[in-house]
């Protein structure tokens, strides 16, 4: 038996019963939290033009957008996912040399879980499938070393969850992951350098031709069965040897992921609480700032901090500014929060900020390195232009798996994000309908979703 067929063979087993109470917690707080993230989203300048094309090219109405409408499922998970991904403020796992957002699945499984009339616990089932194949394919088979981007793994995991979601057999599901990992292996660039409105769609295009996968193994087109350990396949081309039992395997990896308290990055997470917690303790102005040290571990600074990916001081739109360090510390002191609104073109260009984060000098403490991912370890030395200083040390935020959101964190968020597009009652009842998900087909959900309006109350 081949790898992709051992996955298959896990991912087709895999049941609503396997997962612990504390799985199916979390996995209902990151539906939550993503559906929050997309309905804040609706109204960003990409996702607007992603719903031109998709109205232009049409698309048989099978299933429903977010914000109304309905089209067909590989265009619908693109739309939905697009949606998800767009603010940069939904979940992410950290593993030792990988980092990933797998929320950046729902939206395809939730097109493939609508498709197939399925009830809420199919759809919770293959959401967590999704979540604990992308995981762990990042713990053993990191990628960003070799210059290919974190989607690569998630191509596997999103086929499988819309394959099961589709309810496919076993040879159905191989031939969905096979198909999908072969054909979508991105580049890391997407990531480096000056960043473009693809960094938050390059994984909505991996959901989005992962569901086509997922459509095309339904109706028996075969993938290579030999894409993991093949000739030129994914350990030879890519990855290098690594194991994984999937046999083995459970649905739990959900509970080690984690949800970002702040709209920023998810390494900058424990950065910003500390500089906001100082900056609401602290009776300063922030003219009189003359630098500000941070010292984090090499994750942060490889990749926001002015690292290997590039330099973090030429901010000019919001895909810069949200990985960007600099900024999003200056952000966080100026205005005391790091939201939406903190990366409007308007806010991004302001003298203040712009002077403020040209202030702003990263390096990485090997220390800290060494303890992550189990922390997310930082210290902040803030010198004033009178001489005195004000020193910051964390090693976690709210919402860290050592101090994890809970159902009241991640429901303000919600609020806050989709008040603008869905008023009080539409909110309670997408809320109740998630909180109890297992107690519902999730066409009631989706046609929620469809209530949201796309221009803001």
């Amino acid at each position: 038996m081949t790898i992709v067929q051992e996955l298959a063979v896990f991912a087709e087993k895999a049941s609503f019963e396997d997962l612990s109470q504390d799985a199916l917690r979390e996995v209902k707080i990151r539906v939550l939290d993503s559906i929050g993230c997309a309905i804040g989203a609706v109204e960003g300048a990409p996702i607007r033009r992603i719903k031109e094309h998709i109205d232009d090219f049409g698309g048989a109405p099978l299933v429903t957008l977010i914000g109304g409408g309905k089209t067909s499922p590989d265009r619908a998970a693109l739309y939905n996912s697009a949606l998800v991904r767009y603010l940069d403020y939904n979940d992410s796992y950290l593993a030792k040399k990988e980092t990933c957002h797998p929320s950046d699945n729902i939206g395809s499984v939730l097109a493939g879980a609508e498709f197939s009339g399925s009830h809420g616990k199919d759809f919770i089932t293959a959401v967590a499938l999704a979540y604990q194949i992308q995981c762990k394919l990042s713990d053993v088979a990191p990628v960003r070393h070799k210059g290919f981007d974190h989607t690569v793994q998630g191509a596997y995991g999103a086929a499988a969850g819309v394959a099961k979601a589709l309810k496919l057999n076993q040879e159905q599901i191989a031939n969905a992951i096979a198909i999908s990992a072969t054909a979508y292996n991105a580049l890391r660039v997407t990531r480096t350098g000056n960043l473009s409105n693809w960094k938050g769609l390059a994984f909505p295009s991996t959901g989005w031709t992962s569901t086509h996968s997922a459509f095309l193994a339904m109706r028996g087109i075969t993938g290579p069965e030999e894409v993991f350990e093949g000739n030129k396949g994914f350990m030879d081309a890519i990855a290098g040897e690594f194991s994984v039992d999937w046999s083995q395997e459970n649905l739990e990896k959900v509970t080690g992921t984690i949800i970002k308290k702040y709209n920023a990055e998810i390494h900058s997470q424990s950065t910003l609480e500390g500089l906001i917690e100082w900056r609401n303790e602290s009776n300063i102005n922030p003219e009189d700032i003359d630098s500000i040290e941070l010292e984090t571990f090499d994750v942060a600074y490889h990749i926001i901090g002015g690292g290997e990916e590039g330099g973090k001081k030429l901010i000019r739109t919001k895909e810069e500014a949200d990985h960007s360090l600099p900024y999003m510390m200056a952000a966080a002191i100026l205005d005391g929060q790091v939201l939406p609104a903190q990366y409007h073109p308007e806010r991004i260009v302001k003298d203040d900020i712009q002077t403020l984060l040209q202030k702003v000098h990263v390096s990485e403490n090997q220390s800290y390195s060494a303890q992550f991912p189990q922390q997310e370890a930082i210290s902040i030395r803030i010198t004033m232009k009178d001489g005195q200083i004000f020193d910051i040390a964390k090693i976690d935020y709210e919402g860290f798996h050592t101090r994890p959101a809970s159902w009241g964190m991640v429901r303000k968020k919600f609020d806050m994000l989709a008040s603008p597009f869905a008023d009080e009652v539409l909110r309670q009842n997408i809320f109740d309908v998630i909180s109890n998900l297992e107690d519902h087909p999730i066409d009631e959900l989706t046609r929620l979703l469809a209530q949201v309006r796309r221009v803001a109350r």
